[in-house]
């Protein structure tokens, strides 16, 4: 990373805040007090209130508003299908047990659906009275079917009659025809008709709309006209509306009544007894058809103009209570938005990102010209650790690069790594395949229970195998997050030297371009050794339980996170300073947020960058004081790990896979890395510092748990994090 942007460094000594900085607390308090904690699942609902707040801010451009409203509705689909489903469980089994903050389960729904009812509401009214009149304006209009004149609507009847109609199969419901499955996530039309010869008698069937095609049917250039516009770029309609304008043939000589929008979400969570399972990867198959078709209902998404009956016949049906059910005034299914970043607009999207190379690698660049370029990385590694900074570096040009380089290597002997999400068409998974026909040692770590991504891992594990890689799929009853590669190759005078990455990202080139993650490359023999070790720990049956500079979860990683805050806790009682930033998607855990209390009791000044949920409740005296909370908000997603601790001056900074979530510090294998690299740290607390500084994407958490967006300053100038980093990144690539 360039040095051009010095001055947001954030100052390790925190004078910016000395002069108000609370020293040791004299009150008492009971740390297990429920006021002091926000509760997990309403923190990640105001987490999703910053990103519709993304899509309501009329600073951002048209198309990448609707990019974060459909990432809203992503988002809450996620968190009904695994966060309110395991609460309903537990509501169903009759678990009383109270989360820190104080709530049973049934307390915890309730507050879901107060708190998250008028933020969907906001979305959709948002949508509809605010950005479709702006789209309109630009000439992209998504109408409904009684807007279209004569002519329109013929083109939608033939392509119905066409396309859509010999897919449909309607399903009635009657004392023969028992209530259909609703498949998880899918569009459906309640279709309420009478026979003729018998008006008084209504029968309902349920229409699906099929999954495979587009969400809105458009209409061909010649026929997008709309009245009083002259240019018209776009005309577009619900295809649930096509399809219930045409109902007729679906149900010829009856009578059709009404036609209703619904949307169902159900239970997606995985339930696999490992120790029982003969096969992982098949018990995991099993499951994932299960939850394809037999979770249960936890969600009904509706329009308002459905009616009680309606309502109520499926509220039973599927066995659900009121507070499941979200009336909408549009659209359902906000998702179908990300449709419009595929309109060639790019006056109405972010301006594209590019990612650059790092400086560094300028060094190689006349042997990578080549074909024959295997010394490169090799090289420029040996020469210092490397510092990654994605999507402002390349990933590809990069970590990429680097496995590709590693698998053509003739004397690189074995590459061992770890993938959690990848792309199925990765290069990487190429180049692993190319590195096992090349006859090198090549074993990759598989995890299977990556949550969504089961399938997709399963495929191309398999694939992996087939072509003589050697796949395992982790350890029982933990998952295995950590983002590591470990290269074995034989040098000069037979020497073996042991070349590493430690990340925080996933090794995924498209996700690259679009999470905010950090890498080390380095041929460091003590993190060579740890992560040998960390391996034979995956992979065989070590029980490593020290490791020479790695912090390894479920083995190290907690204790010495806990250590290194009451460190700071004793510099500040023998009378020095105490300072820690640490930047993370969530901070969850009761024993790590308990220990940041009790340094901000004895003065020590905390800085935490939460990209998401954060149940730790900042500024409350005698407890917090010294303790703020921000969350970055942007264009990118914030993903990287950053933990620094002062330590009286002798400063100490590390990256990795975890959070601060139980799940990361004992239910998961995760690795943080050392940076000891002066440069480099110097490089991470400039990153650290920027973020600190920004008030343009940044949002500060209150004591009472809301978000406040900080305000540009008083000529108007903002910092925007994202920008920064991109200015950087295109000036360090010139230098």
């Amino acid at each position: 990373m360039a040095r051009k942007a010095s001055r947001h460094s954030f100052d390790p000594l925190h004078k910016k805040y000395m002069s108000s900085a609370k020293t040791a607390s004299k009150l008492k308090t009971d740390l297990d007090n429920p006021q002091y904690y926000f509760n997990r699942e309403l923190s990640w609902l105001e987490f999703n209130r910053r990103v519709l707040s993304e899509g309501l801010d009329d600073r951002n451009v048209l198309l990448e508003r609707l990019k974060f409203l459909a990432i809203f509705s992503n988002n809450l689909d996620e968190f009904f299908m695994v966060r309110v489903a395991g609460l309903k469980q537990q509501v169903e089994a009759g678990v009383s047990k109270l989360s820190f903050d104080g709530r049973n389960p049934a307390e915890q729904l309730q507050d879901i659906y107060e708190r998250l009812k008028p933020l969907v509401q906001l979305q959709d009214q948002h949508f509809q009275h605010t950005l479709k009149p702006l789209l309109a304006q630009e000439g992209i209009h998504l109408v409904d079917y009684l807007d279209l004149n004569r002519e329109q609507r013929n083109y939608f009847h033939d392509f119905y009659q066409e396309h859509i109609f010999p897919v449909l199969t309607p399903l009635a419901v009657d004392p023969s025809h028992p209530f259909p499955h609703i498949s998880n996530l899918s569009l459906n039309l309640a279709v309420v008709i009478k026979e003729p010869e018998n008006e008084e008698q209504e029968r309902f069937a349920r229409v699906k709309v099929p999954g495979n095609f587009p969400r809105f049917v458009t209409l061909p250039p010649e026929l997008c006209y709309y009245p009083d516009q002259e240019k018209v770029i776009w005309v577009g309609v619900p295809i649930e509306q096509v399809i219930a304008h045409n109902l007729d043939t679906l149900f010829p000589q009856m009578n059709i009544q009404e036609c209703y929008a619904f949307r169902v979400t159900r239970n997606a969570s995985l339930s696999v007894e490992e120790d029982e399972a003969d096969d992982l990867m098949i018990a995991i198959e099993e499951q994932l058809h299960k939850r394809r078709f037999s979770g249960s209902v936890v969600r009904l998404e509706i329009h308002h103009s459905m009616p009680e009956d309606v309502r109520q016949m499926l509220i039973k049906e599927m066995d659900l209570q009121d507070i499941d059910v979200y009336e909408v005034e549009g659209l359902i299914g906000l998702d179908s938005l990300f449709t419009f970043l595929g309109l060639p607009l790019k006056h109405l999207k972010d301006k594209p990102w590019s990612p650059t190379a790092p400086a560094w690698l300028d060094a190689g660049k006349g042997s990578r010209s080549s074909e024959d370029f295997e010394s490169d990385f090799f090289e420029l590694i040996r020469q210092g650790d490397r510092l990654l900074h994605h999507p402002y570096h390349s990933f590809s040009a990069t970590v990429q690069a680097f496995i590709t380089q590693a698998a053509k290597d003739p004397d690189v002997l074995a590459i061992k790594m770890t993938l959690y999400r990848t792309s199925g068409d990765s290069p990487i998974i190429q180049s692993l395949i190319e590195a096992a026909q090349n006859g090198k040692q090549v074993a990759v770590l598989v995890e299977l229970k990556a949550r969504f991504d089961e399938e997709n891992n399963i495929n191309w594990a398999r694939t992996l195998e087939q072509k003589g890689v050697h796949v395992v799929y982790g350890l029982a009853g933990l998952k295995t997050h950590t983002k590591i590669v470990l290269v074995v190759r034989q040098e000069k005078k037979k020497k073996i030297r042991r070349y590493v990455h430690i990340g925080t990202g996933n090794y995924n080139p498209k996700t690259a371009r679009l999470y905010t993650d950090l890498g080390l490359l380095s041929c460091r023999e003590d993190l060579g050794a740890d992560l040998t070790d960390l391996f034979n720990f995956l992979t065989g049956y070590s029980r490593q339980s020290s490791y020479r500079k790695l912090l390894v979860a479920p083995v190290t990683l907690r204790s010495r996170m806990v250590a290194m805050i009451e460190r700071e806790i004793a510099h500040v009682k023998n009378g020095g300073s105490g300072r820690i930033v640490a930047k993370m998607n969530s901070l969850v855990d009761l024993e790590m947020i308990q220990t940041l209390y009790r340094a901000s009791q004895a003065g020590v000044e905390i800085d935490l960058i939460v990209r998401g949920i954060c149940c730790l409740r900042p500024g409350v005296e005698g407890l917090s004081e010294n303790i703020r909370v921000i969350s970055i908000i942007g264009r990118f997603l914030e993903h990287s790990r950053i933990y620094y601790f002062q330590n009286d001056g002798a400063e100490e900074m590390y990256i990795g896979s975890a959070d601060w979530m139980t799940r990361n510090l004992s239910r998961r294998v995760e690795a943080v890395t050392p940076v000891e690299d002066p440069k480099l740290i110097g490089d991470l607390n400039e990153i650290l510092g920027i973020m600190l500084s920004d008030n343009r994407l940044s949002w500060q958490l209150q004591q009472d748990g809301h978000y406040h967006q900080k305000e540009p300053h008083a000529d108007g100038h903002s910092d925007s994090t994202h920008d920064i980093l991109m200015q950087m990144a295109l000036q360090d690539s010139l230098d």
